[in-house]
C-alpha cells in the first residue's frame, strides 16, 4: 500500500487538533524541529516508521498514523524475502509430530555431537566453531564467511562417508557450522545466501535428529524479516518455532524475536505479553540441562535487552534508554559485535528522547567497536542515529562525532561489497 504524504499529514493535524496539541509541542515532545514537523503535515516530506509511533504514543492514537506508512520496500533480491523452502517447511511439520511421541531430537535429545562414535573428531570441529565465534566479534564478517562454507561442506562430506554412530554428530555439528555461516552472510548484507545458509542449517538438523535445531532456522528466518521491515512475516515466523512441544529455550527465543514483530506493527499489548513469555520461558531453560544451547552466548539477560529495543519501536525512546542502559552495562568488554550493536541502539534511543549529549558521547564508544566489525546489520542502526542526530547538526557534539561516524558507516556499506558468498552444497 502506498499512501501520499499529504494523507498522512492531515491525518497527523487532525489527530493533533483533537488532543488539543499546538505544533510547538507536538515538536517538542517527539524531538524534531517545527519546521521538520510542519512539512510533514503539509505533505513535503515523508515521516518514517519510528516518527509515526512517537506521534501516536504522543497523541494516544495507537495504529493511526502506522496504517498509512507504505509497505517496507521489497528487497533487492526476491529470494532474499521468499519463504522458508517448502521441504523444509515440511520437514519442520513431521518433526513437530515425532517430537510429541519422543522421537530422537525431542526435549531430550542429546546435545550436538554426543551421538557420534568418533566423539574426538566431533569435539574438535565444535572447538573450532567456538574460535570463529570468538573471531567473529572482533573482525568483518567477509573474513569468517568463506572459511565457515568450507568447513560445513567438509563435515557434510565425513558425515556421508561415516558409519551410523558418527554420521549424526557429523551432520548436527555441520548445521551449527551452516547456522553460523548464515548469520555472518546476514551481517555481510547477503541476505539470499543468509537464508540459503540457515535453510541448508535447519535440514542437516532435521537429517541429524535434532530437531530443535532444525526448528531454530525459523528464529532465524524471523530476524532476517525484522530486518527488512515485515512485521506479519516476523510474528508468523516466530509462531511457527514456538510450538508447545519444543525446548523452553527454542520457545523462548521465538517469544522475543515475535516480540520484536509486534513491536514493529506498533502492537504494544501484545508485544510485551510476549516479552513477558519469553522471559518465563528462558528461565525455565536456564534450569534446564543443555551443554550446547543455541543463541547469543553474550547477554546476561537479553529479555531486557530485546524490551529495550521493542519499546523504541513503539515509540518509546526515554523507557528504551532505561532497558538498553541497563542490558549493556552487562556486556562482556571482548564482545565487540555486541558492544557495537546494543551501543549503537542504546545512543540511538538517547538521541531519540532529545539527550544529544549523552547520545553522542555513547555513540562514540560505539563506533569504536562498530568500526571494527564492519557489520552491515549494525550499519542500519547507524544509518538511523545519523538520521536523527543530523536534525541537529549545529550541535557541538554532533559536528564532533560527524568524522566517526562516517567512517563508520561507509565500512558498514563495504562489508556488503565483498564478493557473494557460494550456495551451500
Amino acid at each position: 500500500m502506498h499512501v501520499p504524504p499529504k494523507r498522512f499529514g492531515a491525518e497527523l493535524r487532525r489527530a493533533r487538533h483533537e488532543r488539543g496539541m499546538t505544533l510547538t509541542r507536538l515538536a517538542s515532545a517527539v524531538h524534531y524541529s517545527k519546521s521538520q514537523l510542519s512539512k510533514i503535515e503539509n505533505g513535503h516530506q515523508r515521516p518514517t516508521a519510528h516518527l509515526a509511533r512517537r506521534c501516536e504514543v504522543e497523541l494516544d492514537c495507537p495504529g493511526r498514523l502506522i496504517a498509512l506508512l507504505p509497505d517496507p520496500a521489497t528487497p533487492t533480491s526476491p529470494a532474499a524475502a521468499g519463504p522458508p523452502s517448502r521441504r523444509l517447511v515440511l520437514t519442520a511439520g513431521a518433526a513437530t509430530v515425532l517430537l510429541a511421541g519422543g522421537a530422537p531430537g525431542g526435549a531430550a535429545a542429546s546435545a550436538p555431537g554426543e551421538q557420534a562414535g568418533d566423539g574426538s573428531l566431533v569435539d574438535s570441529a565444535r572447538a573450532l566453531l567456538t574460535h570463529f565465534r570468538r573471531m567473529a566479534q572482533s573482525c568483518p564478517p567477509p573474513t569468517v564467511l568463506v572459511p565457515l562454507a568450507e568447513q560445513t561442506r567438509a563435515l557434510v562430506a565425513l558425515a556421508a562417508d561415516s558409519g551410523s554412530g558418527a554420521r549424526n554428530g557429523l551432520l548436527l555439528v555441520a548445521a551449527r557450522f551452516a547456522e553460523f555461516t548464515g548469520w555472518m552472510a546476514q551481517e555481510s548484507g547477503h541476505d539470499e545466501a543468509a537464508r540459503r545458509w540457515t535453510d541448508h542449517a535447519a535440514r542437516l538438523a532435521f537429517d541429524g535428529g535434532d530437531h530443535q535445531l532444525g526448528h531454530y532456522g525459523l528464529v532465524r528466518r524471523a530476524l532476517m524479516a525484522y530486518y527488512r521491515g515485515h512485521a506479519t512475516e516476523t510474528v508468523a515466523l516466530s509462531a511457527a518455532a514456538g510450538d508447545h512441544r519444543l525446548a523452553s529455550r527454542i520457545r523462548g527465543l521465538a517469544a522475543q524475536q515475535e516480540a520484536e514483530g509486534h513491536a514493529l506493527a506498533g502492537d504494544h499489548g501484545a508485544s510485551l505479553r510476549t516479552l513477558d513469555r519469553a522471559r518465563d520461558l528462558l528461565a525455565a531453560a536456564e534450569r534446564e540441562e543443555d551443554p550446547a544451547p543455541v543463541g547469543t552466548s553474550h547477554l546476561a539477560d537479553p529479555v531486557t535487552m530485546f524490551t529495550g529495543w521493542c519499546l523504541y519501536d513503539l515509540g518509546r525512546p526515554a523507557a528504551a534508554a532505561e532497558h538498553l542502559d541497563a542490558a549493556c552495562a552487562a556486556l562482556p568488554p571482548q564482545a565487540h559485535r555486541n558492544l557495537a550493536r546494543y551501543g549503537v541502539r542504546r545512543a540511538l534511543a538517547h538521541a531519540s528522547a532529545g539527550e544529544i549529549d549523552h547520545a553522542c558521547a555513547l555513540a562514540r564508544t560505539a563506533l569504536t567497536s562498530a568500526s571494527a566489525v564492519a557489520s552491515y546489520t549494525i550499519g542500519l542502526d547507524l544509518r538511523r542515529l545519523a538520521g536523527v542526530l543530523g536534525r541537529h547538526r549545529e550541535h557541538s557534539g554532533v559536528r564532533a562525532l560527524a568524522p566517526d561516524l562516517t567512517a563508520a558507516l561507509t565500512l558498514s556499506a563495504a562489508a556488503r561489497t565483498a564478493p557473494p558468498l557460494p550456495k551451500p552444497a
